[in-house]
């Protein structure tokens, strides 16, 4: 064993050195995080925005981290919007964005921001405040220095013109509003004209050439950028004015015709520096990626450019282009030695590691040559071990099997003993049912309870002594020619009352009535059973169940079995034969057995069945026609039936319902009691046992909430383990909601520990009950609860509206009669006060209102309010100074004689008399 762990470890080992020899071989240089950075550019069509490129690029190279990708829009505002959608959907770090425009760019840009993508504004911001930052020249001061240089620079004519860029973009609004606010502070200057111009210099012609044909007389045109500059100039020229007048522009960029070169011309007075930002801009988008603290508005410095400076700018600009190509040639020098360095350095590695590999594999092999026959003999050792162990097991396993057959043995036994006494139960039951004397009498419902209880554990014994057969392969198949379609009628008329009750569509659809196949009707009948069985009990009411007989391919026959129940996971289908198998969303009681029977009397007729579950559940049995394919032992030929006894069915408990029973008891009103249960048998049993008494309702729990507000009845019987929630639950909802907070409730439950008593004792229920109980014990429960909730009605009553703090019952009942006496006395003198508008003060429907109110009080809540006010009258009458028509008035009532009647049927006398008699 030590050698193999060795070899082993000698295997692994040369392994991951070629693993790493792969590794380091393929390697690059510089492999570290990369930032993702996207600049939207605007347009191209200029020489500032090539120059904001070209700048942002430079700035790029010297951060070998930064991947920079630049999209064009080409002028078109669209396109931007969809570049900058782009780098939001690549998941780019930080986004740069030099905007055509503010407006339509807005919601893209407050986009990109929600999503955690940071964005910076060059030149240009948007229409709101939701950007990372901004970075450019102040517009605002660029107009201003603009202005104050003419102004200082003007010989007195003072005449001006201004050429704006376009209108929708915010550089344009802010040069000119800081032009505008100097120049009005100078009376001597006068702005003749202002043009609205494109950014371009044919846009500023044709108007240009108009004003000064006009008025010649023009000192000094000021244009927001170069291009438009010159572009007035070339105008002036035409008309001869290039001399006479002066020219101011923006931009200055250090380029052929760019600004600097045309105040070195003389063409332009002087030119306004508005840097590009580029570098800055890549500077702020890594401290941003970096989270480090930034300044949100970015503003480059600027200045005036003129002869007298001209010439030293554009020499140093110069140098720094100079500079910044020696740099990024550097760097790309740099770049190509690294990966010159690293292409050797995996080479030598790679060298390294094949010497490893060449030793490991010589030290393998000398090795190897010592250890087997080593190896040779351990094997021979172990192969001896394990024919002992092999002879053991083979006895070890003839002895679990004799104990196995041993304990089936007593199994089956023991389900034959069982068939015995329920026999005699099932006897004497139908000979009781059968007597003339008990039927129509409640004893032939407790014993139909009884038969059918006991017949369906005989079914149950049955199918486990099937499932024993089966595993031991002694069923005999005796097929005889049936119709099929009368055989699934015949079947189905069992069922038919189950379907009736609860509303089930329950149909049988044949291509054909007449076709005829082999089949054991017994073994198929309880195929049918178990299939229809599940179809009933999953499938919900008014839902749908149907059988399908239809011809299939190569002379077979298909029976579908559908229905419209809670279906199977998909997960779990696969396992719905499996013996014993119960799907996770079934909480209904079963054995698990049925359908691995039903699966193996199919492939007793050499058929197959199989299951699909999309919206419900559809098993699909298929068989052969004719008798070809059975064994001659395996057909009944000296019988032909086309009809098959299911009488056996018929008094199943999970179809055979017992009657309600609603006694009646003359000139008495009913308590209304709600059974919260879902065991059938268990709530029939309580309806027919307390419905003389009470007025019963029930729910299987899924309603029972909605059901409890619906009615509020007196009184509530709750079990615990209920489909899809739990006693506890409801109880504690309803014991919380004021509309059915002083109802009583009872739990009754099979879970008798204390742990459970306590659970239900927080829920708030009055009683716990545990199975099995006593039916005289739960009846004086009932009564109980009833007759204490009575002591808290004439309470109530007889506190009118002096509910007390101190008192002993529900804060809830006592909150909620305080709140209404108090809306009740603040309306007192309001003849109009309904009783919508209390419901709808206490924020409950009129229903509610009028059975909660019943429920506590035992009277109406009309019938309450005039109690209130005439309990106010009688004080009034004692101890107010007014008279009886004043009282009547102030306390609401429509007249002085009606309030009289009302007052003489509650206290016996006139208020006249009361009043002389107080």
């Amino acid at each position: 064993m030590k050698t193999t762990c060795f070899l082993s470890r000698i295997k692994y080992l040369l392994i991951a050195a070629f693993a790493l020899l792969l590794t380091f071989s393929c390697a690059k240089p510089n492999d570290g995080t990369v930032v993702k950075i996207g600049f939207s550019q605007g347009m191209n069509t200029d020489d500032w925005r090539r120059q904001l490129n070209k700048s942002m690029v430079i700035e790029a190279s010297l951060h070998p981290e930064v991947n920079l990708e630049i999209k064009d829009a080409n002028n078109d505002v669209q396109q931007q919007i969809k570049d900058i959608e782009k780098f939001i959907d690549l998941g780019t770090d930080v986004i740069i964005v030099s905007p055509i425009e503010a407006k339509p760019l807005t919601a893209i840009v407050e986009k990109s921001v929600k999503k955690g993508i940071p964005v910076i504004m060059v030149d240009r911001k948007i229409n709101s405040e939701e950007y990372t930052a901004y970075i450019g020249a102040d517009n605002i001061e660029v107009g201003r220095i603009a202005a104050k240089y003419i102004v200082s620079n003007s010989n007195g004519n003072g005449k001006i013109i201004e050429i704006t860029g376009l209108k929708t973009s915010s550089p344009a609004y802010e040069r000119g509003l800081g032009f505008s606010q100097i120049i009005d502070q100078h009376p001597q200057m006068k702005l003749v004209s202002v043009i609205n111009g494109d950014w371009e210099s044919r846009s500023v012609k044709p108007q240009l050439k108009k004003l000064l044909q006009s008025d010649p007389d023009i000192e000094y045109i000021f244009a927001q950028n170069d291009r438009m500059a010159l572009g007035a100039w070339e105008t002036a020229q035409e008309l001869g004015l290039e001399n006479k007048i002066k020219f101011v522009g923006v931009d200055a960029l250090n380029t052929p015709n760019g600004g600097i070169e045309l105040v070195k011309k003389g063409i332009l007075q002087a030119s306004i520096l508005y840097p590009t930002g580029g570098n800055e801009a890549l500077r702020l988008a890594l401290k941003i990626y970096n989270k480090e603290p930034i300044t949100k508005n970015n503003l480059l410095n600027t200045i005036v450019i003129d002869k007298i400076n001209a010439e030293i700018i554009k020499s140093q600009l110069d140098k720094v282009d100079q500079q910044q190509t020696v740099i990024k040639q550097q760097l790309e020098n740099i770049s190509e030695q690294e990966r010159e360095y690293a292409s050797q350095h995996s080479l030598v590695r790679l060298l390294t590691l094949f010497l490893m590999i060449i030793l490991s594999l010589a030290v393998y092999s000398i090795y190897s040559t010592i250890s087997i026959s080593r190896k040779k003999r351990q094997l021979e050792r172990i192969n001896s071990t394990v024919t002992d162990q092999k002879n053991e097991i083979e006895v070890m396993a003839a002895a679990a099997q004799r104990s196995n057959e041993a304990k089936l043995s007593f199994f089956t036994g023991l389900s034959h003993e069982f068939k015995t006494p329920i026999t005699l139960i099932l006897s004497y039951a139908e000979s009781l049912i059968e007597n003339d004397k008990i039927k129509g009498t409640r004893i032939m419902d407790e014993l139909k309870l009884i038969y059918s209880n006991s017949h369906r554990l005989l079914r149950l014994i049955n199918q486990l002594l099937d499932f024993r057969k089966i595993e031991e392969r002694k069923f005999n198949l005796r097929a005889s020619k049936t119709n099929i379609y009368s055989f699934t009628s015949q079947v189905m008329a069992n069922f038919k009352g189950e379907a009736a009750r609860r509303n089930i569509d329950f149909r049988l659809v044949a291509d054909h009535k007449d076709t005829e196949v082999y089949i054991d009707n017994s073994i198929m009948d309880k195929v049918y059973f178990n299939l229809l069985s599940n179809a009933f009990k999953f499938t919900p009411d008014n839902g749908k169940i149907t059988i399908t007989i239809k011809d299939g391919a190569d002379n077979t026959l298909k029976i579908l079995f559908k229905d419209s129940g809670i279906g199977i996971p998909e997960k779990e289908i696969n396992m719905v034969f499996d013996p014993f198998f119960r799907a996770s969303n079934n909480s209904k009681n079963s054995s698990g057995i049925g359908l691995n029977l039903s699966k193996e009397f199919i492939a007793l007729h050499k058929g197959t069945i199989e299951v699909r579950s999309r919206q419900g559940t559809e098993f699909v049995i298929t068989i052969n026609k004719g008798r070809e394919h059975l064994l001659q032992a395996e057909i009944n030929s000296a019988t032909t039936t086309t009809e098959y006894n299911t009488s056996l069915l018929q008094d199943d408990p999970e179809f055979e319902h017992l009657p309600e029973i609603n006694v009646l008891t003359p000139g008495l009103e009913k308590y209304t009691l709600l059974v919260i249960e879902d065991h059938p048998d268990l709530v029939n049993f309580l309806s027919s046992k307390l419905s003389a008494e009470y007025d019963v309702h029930t729910s299987d729990g899924s309603n029972a909430v909605t059901l409890a507000l619906e009615l509020v009845p007196d009184i509530i019987i709750c079990d615990i383990n209920l489909v899809g929630t739990d006693g506890f639950e409801i109880s504690r909802i309803l014991k919380k909601d004021l509309r059915t907070s002083h109802i009583p409730i009872i739990i009754l439950s099979a879970q008798s520990n204390k742990e459970s008593v306590i659970q239900g004792m927080q829920a708030g229920v009055d009683q716990y009950l545990a199975k099995p109980f006593s039916l005289s014990v739960l009846r004086q429960s009932l009564t109980s609860l009833l007759f204490n909730r009575e002591k808290l009605r004439y309470y109530y009553t007889n506190n009118i509206y002096r509910v007390e703090p101190e008192s002993k019952f529900g804060t809830l009942e006592q909150d909620f009669i305080s709140r209404m006496n108090t809306h009740i006395m603040e309306n007192m003198d309001n003849p109009k006060f309904s009783v919508e508008e209390l419901a709808d003060k206490l924020h409950v429907s009129r229903v509610q209102l009028y059975r909660k109110v019943k429920a506590i009080l035992g009277m109406s809540i009309s019938d309450h309010i005039n109690n209130i006010r005439l309990e106010k009258a009688a004080t009034m009458l004692r101890e107010a100074d007014m008279n009886i028509s004043e009282i009547a008035y102030s306390l609401g009532f429509s007249s002085p004689n009606y309030f009289s009647t009302a007052f003489k049927n509650k206290f016996g006398v006139s208020p006249k008399e009361y009043k002389i008699k107080g």
